[in-house]
Order: C-alpha cells, then structure tokens, then sequence
C-alpha cells in the first residue's frame, strides 16, 4: 500500500510516500499503526491525546477525507489512492 506525503511530512519520513505491506484491507486505523512502526514521530502530528485524527490533518483516501467517510474505521485497499497532508497555517 502507498501512501503519498505532504509538504514537512516528507522531511520527517525522508520521501514523498510511505510504502506498508499490509493485508488485502484494512481500516484506515490499522494502516496508521503501521505507518507509526516505522514512523514513530508522525503519532503525535497526526492522532491528538484522545487517538483522533488531528483536526488540522487531512487524510485523504480516492480524493474524500476521512472524515466524512467512516473516520478512523474507513476500509482501505491497496488500490485505493491515499494522501495525507499535515497541519498547514498562513497568514
């Protein structure tokens, strides 16, 4: 499963995308703790105290946030396009 990085995300994981051998599917949740194992420090950029997708952070799975599809409980495929974007602030 490939997962495309954004903007300070790539400085902290040393490339554009994160690649995890997962199962044939797997909830988004479960794909993140794969994604911590070998990125301990994206835990606290991206799940707040209470293990929820940060406010500020966007998953995108095939182009919709997590977030108005089945949060954290979506079901993902390898063949799904996922792109997960950190906190971004302007002024």
């Amino acid at each position: 499963m490939e997962i495309e990085v954004y903007a300070m995300l790539r400085d902290v994981v040393g490339s554009k995308s994160i690649h995890i051998d997962g199962a044939p599917s797997m909830t988004v949740a479960q794909m993140l703790e794969e994604i911590f194992v070998l990125h301990p420090v994206l835990h606290d950029k991206m799940l707040d105290e209470a293990g929820n997708l940060q406010s500020s952070v966007h998953l995108l799975i095939n182009g919709r946030d997590v977030r108005y599809l089945d949060g954290l409980e979506t079901v993902v495929t390898p063949q799904d396009r996922i792109h997960m974007f950190p906190p971004v602030g302007g002024g």
